[in-house]
């Protein structure tokens, strides 16, 4: 075997997430459920069997997808190993209870078969697979997606569109303790903001996420909403008030910890999640969405690689510029 044959072998590497302390991608997966199911709990509790039909075809979807796919394209079949189910669970929680039928298919078969089979399978996309088939329905499907338009429970608001079309004075009569218990419009997982809360503190505790992200990105959204208010409190609402609506916690513990999505460094992670809960508050704030976290989710995922790049030096020694130099010529 040549030389040249000997490198290429040696410098073949798998796409991620890479795990060294024996945990598998299945026992990740069942923990994941475990830590949405007091969310599930919530929304049959506020929904009832709306929430239940829309959650149960958008995992059957995403399974059958991953199926399909898997199947055209030679691959092993893995929907026991949960990936499929959750990703398919985690849209229903960003969709309404009133979801029609065809709109979860096509979010459902959207995710799984261009958000992650188009890029290979699990591991492989660069982008939240959730968002990508949620992105496409809720740009081309809006009305259906707004949960206040179903009126199906019509004594509940929406917090982050009265914020956004009159001002933080409107919104100040909202109890944080009720947007905890998800008594709020939205998405049917993605409001029950204290069940996800207990369920990624769980995930964060058994470390299946990385907890740095999901802390950073809180970090981030606090300081950002904290530095609007106190810029202009009738205008601009406080942290607390944005990190219990929308999908905020939803994003911080769920989404954007996505192993293949994220950086795995310990200073990247920070400013991955910092950018992350600023980028959410912005949109809130100057964009034209209500709720930018599955937006700022998206966008910090495209930065990954670049976030990525920050890494110390060998040994702790900063390089030479000739050494970088005949690094840069060797690559």
């Amino acid at each position: 075997m040549s030389t040249s044959q000997n490198n290429d072998i040696l410098l073949a590497i798998s796409t991620p997430p890479f795990w060294h302390c024996g945990r598998t991608i299945r026992k990740n997966s069942f923990h994941t459920l475990v830590a949405l199911t007091p969310a599930v709990i919530m929304s049959l509790i506020h929904w009832g069997l709306p929430a239940a039909r829309v959650m149960a075809l958008a995992i059957v979807v995403a399974m059958v997808t991953e199926a399909v796919c898997q199947t055209l394209m030679k691959q092993k079949l893995s929907q026991d190993n949960g990936t499929a189910a959750i990703t398919g669970l985690l849209l229903a929680f960003l969709l309404p209870a009133s979801a029609p039928w065809w709109l979860v298919v096509i979010g459902a078969a959207c995710a799984m078969g261009i958000g992650r089979m188009a890029f290979g399978g699990y591991g492989a996309n660069q982008v939240n697979a959730t968002l990508v088939g949620w992105a496409m329905i809720f740009v081309s499907f809006p009305f259906q997606m707004d949960a206040a338009a179903s009126l199906l429970q019509t004594d509940l608001i929406d917090p982050l569109l009265k914020l956004k079309y009159f001002g933080a004075d409107a919104v100040a009569d909202i109890s944080l303790f009720d947007l905890l218990l998800g008594r709020q419009l939205g998405g049917l997982g993605s409001s029950q903001v204290g069940a996800l809360l207990i369920g990624g503190i769980y995930l964060a505790l058994r470390g299946v996420i990385r907890w740095e992200i999901a802390l950073s990105f809180i970090i981030g959204t606090f300081l950002a909403a904290t530095c609007l208010h106190f810029a202009d409190s009738s205008l601009y609402a406080g942290p607390f008030f944005h990190l219990g609506t929308g999908s905020t916690i939803l994003a911080a513990f769920f989404l954007a910890t996505e192993d293949s999505c994220s950086p795995h460094r310990p200073l990247p992670m920070v400013l991955y999640g910092l950018t992350g809960g600023v980028l959410v508050i912005l949109i809130r704030a100057f964009g034209s969405y209500a709720d930018g976290a599955p937006f700022a989710v998206m966008l910090i995922n495209l930065l990954a690689p670049m976030f990525a790049l920050i890494r110390s030096h060998p040994f702790g020694t900063k390089p030479s510029k000739a050494g970088a130099a005949d690094w840069r010529t060797r690559a």
